[in-house]
């Protein structure tokens, strides 16, 4: 599958977060069948939501939504590579396949100690690979860092 339109439009709704007073960050959760099925952008800030970011959030109201079954065959796009606290909603929603646009590590370089944004330096396959599921991840695509990098510039200074 070609996932470069769905992390664009992540891309897109990071940059809406970022418009509404939040930090850039965005996820699309698709269907067997390339369908986006959920969008979600990062809230944290402005709902004032610890746990606010957009693949928690996601993983959440979809968990609500969609069975453990509908789910496992599902794929959530995400701009950046989830956090460890995004990668375990991930994993207890049960949604099979995360892919993800930048790496963590490369917005840790952007954000430094910005204590708004305490980036982990985790890989989300290394937190998986503690996990009983077999999870499927794919990322990064540096064709849509650009992209990506976009909603973050002058973001953490």
């Amino acid at each position: 599958m070609d996932y470069i339109p769905y992390l664009l439009r992540a891309a897109e709704l990071s940059e809406q977060a970022r418009a509404a007073g939040n930090t850039p960050f965005g996820a699309v959760l698709i269907d067997e069948n390339g369908t986006i099925i959920e969008e979600q952008a990062n809230i944290e800030i402005t709902e004032k939501i610890c746990t606010g970011h957009a693949e928690c959030s996601l993983a959440a109201r979809a968990s609500h939504k969609y069975s453990r079954e509908f789910l496992w065959n599902c794929t959530l796009c995400t701009s950046v590579e989830p956090c460890a606290m995004c990668t375990g909603a991930i994993y207890w929603a049960n949604i099979g396949t995360i892919v993800y646009g930048m790496e963590e590590r490369k917005l840790l370089q952007l954000t430094g100690n910005n204590e708004q944004n305490p980036t982990f330096d985790l890989p989300c396959r290394e937190i998986l690979a503690h996990g009983q599921k077999k999870i499927r991840v794919f990322g990064p695509f540096p064709e849509v860092e650009a992209a990506i990098l976009k909603a973050h510039r002058g973001c953490w200074n």
